[in-house]
């Protein structure tokens, strides 16, 4: 790996009440950070966050990792479906200032080819100051299925908002960068 590569902070987010409580352990947040090992050159700088589905704390720890730890990426993992304690996407919403729909359009329209049951998942993405912050299922499975299908579109976003320049391992995506 070139030593010249900046590091790359990402904050991973994951929402969910049975995992916060220690009844199952939380498999979607590594799976979140494997992806990116295996996926991008830069060294990772990840931060790590385990909470309810509680958005008041989703939308502080959003708040917090977009504006005082300075992610360029935060990705969160739970809290899409449609059931009454999945309130990731509308946490998310509260905190972007632009909502880029077209991230939740293609992962649904990817995860479709899976399972007929994605068209319920309301995965969204969205900006806050200069952080992208994007919402997947909490299913580890559908986690490498949908960041895959929107991951060449990342580093130009990152770019475009003044993030450090992420460096893609050509060899298992790639990076499409218009500019």
């Amino acid at each position: 790996m070139p030593s010249d590569l900046k590091s790359f902070k990402i904050g991973i987010i994951t929402a969910s009440d049975r995992a916060s409580q220690g009844s199952y352990e939380d498999k979607s947040g590594p799976a979140i950070e494997s992806f990116f090992q295996e996926h991008i050159k830069n060294p990772l700088d990840t931060t790590r966050i385990l909470i309810p589905d509680e958005r008041d704390q989703l939308e502080t720890q959003l708040i917090h990792l977009a504006d005082t730890e300075n992610c360029p990426l935060i990705i969160t993992t739970g809290g899409t479906g449609p059931g009454p304690r999945d309130i990731t996407p509308e946490a998310t919403e509260a905190v972007c200032h632009k909502i880029l729909p077209g991230f939740g359009e293609e992962m649904r329209r990817v995860s479709l080819t899976y399972v007929p049951t994605a068209i319920l998942s309301r995965q969204t993405a969205g900006i806050r100051g200069n952080s992208l912050i994007i919402n997947l299922p909490g299913s580890p499975k559908a986690i490498s299925q949908c960041l895959g299908a929107v991951f060449a579109a990342l580093p130009d976003c990152i770019d475009q908002l003044g993030g450090p320049r992420l460096e893609i391992n050509d060899t298992k995506k790639v990076a499409f960068r218009p500019h």
